[in-house]
Parts: structure tokens; sequence; C-alpha cells
């Protein structure tokens, strides 16, 4: 258990937004030593994705990518890796909020939140610990699984701009997938529930694009994989890395950022003021 004890150093005139950020860069690190100190959950989140990985690319890999369109039989493998990546990088953030859900839902079991309702921190920073602590551990994943890709030969042909429009993309996906487990974990009534309510959120990529094209699909499930959020997720990071016409894709993308954001916010919010404890 890591115990936090907030000092005030500002001075008393210092407004109400400088002691906030002051508060959400304590909790931040809190959050951080925690990761740290823990690493358990941040080598399985990172470990999932490269299974699978390399289970699709080397098993399922010359099969799959053979029957994506205008693909060369004889290369199925090498495009099926360029195809996939994308969807692989979308289930690492997904996976990292069954982390976030699991760390939230201990702090409010054991009290550690009620703790915080009696001192002097800012509640609004207690919540924006959490998000920015695992939206960095998100982004070190996703770097971390994308240098395994490139290890087995993902190639991207993005220049600078697509590359830094494509980290502010991960890192926007990753901020509000993190709201939303937040305000999972502090939902559940158990640490065991706080880390399976966001399995849901894994299936995603594989009832979108991430692993086949949607026009595959059969239509009943064609029209939720084609707008659900993780395709325009997955078509967004796949055409600003692989050139793959990115149509409406980007907006849509950041609008479900943005409903996911604020959904997540509203809900951890209002549960952070009705109870403290489990």
């Amino acid at each position: 258990m890591t115990t936090i004890t907030p000092q005030r150093t500002t001075a008393p005139g210092t407004s109400r937004q400088s002691r906030v950020v002051a508060d959400a860069i304590t909790m931040l690190r809190r959050n951080l030593l925690h990761m740290v100190r823990y690493p358990g959950l941040s080598v399985f989140t990172i470990l999932g994705p490269v299974v699978f990985l390399l289970l699709f690319v080397f098993v399922f890999g010359g099969t799959l990518g053979a029957g994506l369109p205008g693909v060369d039989p004889a290369g199925g493998r090498e495009a099926y890796l360029a195809y996939v990546m994308p969807g692989i990088l979308l289930i690492t953030i997904a996976g990292t909020a069954g982390g976030t859900a699991t760390t939230v839902a201990m702090d409010m079991t054991e009290g550690i939140t009620a703790r915080f309702r009696t001192m002097a921190i800012s509640r609004a920073a207690v919540l924006a610990g959490h998000v920015l602590g695992n939206t960095i551990q998100a982004v070190i994943a996703v770097v971390l699984v994308l240098g395994v890709g490139l290890l087995i030969g993902f190639r991207t042909t993005a220049g600078p701009v697509g590359w830094v429009a494509a980290v502010g993309m991960i890192v926007l996906i990753a901020f509000a997938i993190t709201w939303l487990a937040v305000a999972m974990g502090m939902q559940v009534r158990s640490v065991e529930t706080a880390s399976n309510l966001p399995m849901v959120l894994l299936l995603l990529p594989f009832l979108g694009s991430g692993f086949v094209p949607t026009e595959s699909m059969p239509a009943w499930l064609h029209g939720f994989a084609q707008y659900q959020p993780f395709t325009p997720f997955i078509e967004t990071i796949r055409g600003l890395l692989l050139g793959t016409p990115l149509g409406s894709n980007p907006v849509l993308a950041v609008g479900w950022c943005v409903v996911l954001s604020v959904a997540g916010y509203s809900w951890s919010t209002a549960i952070y003021e009705r109870k403290s404890v489990r």
C-alpha cells in the first residue's frame, strides 16, 4: 500500500486551479510509483498483446493475409502483419483498462479513497491522478508492443506528420478508455469483478476491423462492427501509419473519444461524490 501525505507548498493566495494541479501531480506520482512497485499488471498488459500478435501473424497470418483484398497469397503473412498491427495496438490500450479498474477498486475497497476524502486533497485530483498515470502506462505499453512488431517485420509508410498524428490519436484513445476504466473500477463491489468487467473492451477490436475487414462479416454483425468505437479507432491508426484511406474515420474516432471521456468522467465523479468505501 502506498501512503501519500499531501503537503501544501503553495502560498495562501494561490488559486484553486493551481492547488488542483499540484494535487493532481502528487496523485500522478503515487500512481507511477505504484506501477513501478507492482509491475505484474504492466507485464501482463504487454505480454497478452504480444502473444496475440505472434499467434495471429505466424499461425494464422499466411491464410488470413492471403484473403485480404488485393494481396498476393505468397506475401500473405507480411500483408497480414501490416493489417493486424493497428488492432493489436488497440488491444494493448483496451488491456490496460483491466489494470486501471483493478487499482481503482483496490483503493475503494481498502479505504484509501475514503482517507483521501478526509484530507486536504482536491477530489478532482484523485481521479486525475488515476487517469493520467494509467494513460501514461497505456502509451508505454503501446510503444513496447509496437517495438515487437517492428522487430518481426512491421513497416510503416508514415512520415513525421503521420507519426505525430498517430501518437496523438493513441494518447487520446488511451485517455478516453482510461476514464471509462476508472468509472468501472469505482462502480464494482470487489477487485475480482473490477478485473473482469473491462474484458468487454478487449472483445471490441475482434468485433471490428482489427483482424478482418468488416465487409467479410455477416450482415447482422457488419452494422455493429462498422459503427462501434474501435473500428474508427483502428482505421484511423491504420490510415496514419500505412496510408490507407482515412475517410470520416478520424472525425468519428475523435467524436468517440469525447463521448467516452465525458461518460467516464461523469460516471466516476458521480460515484465518487456518492460513496467512498465499498
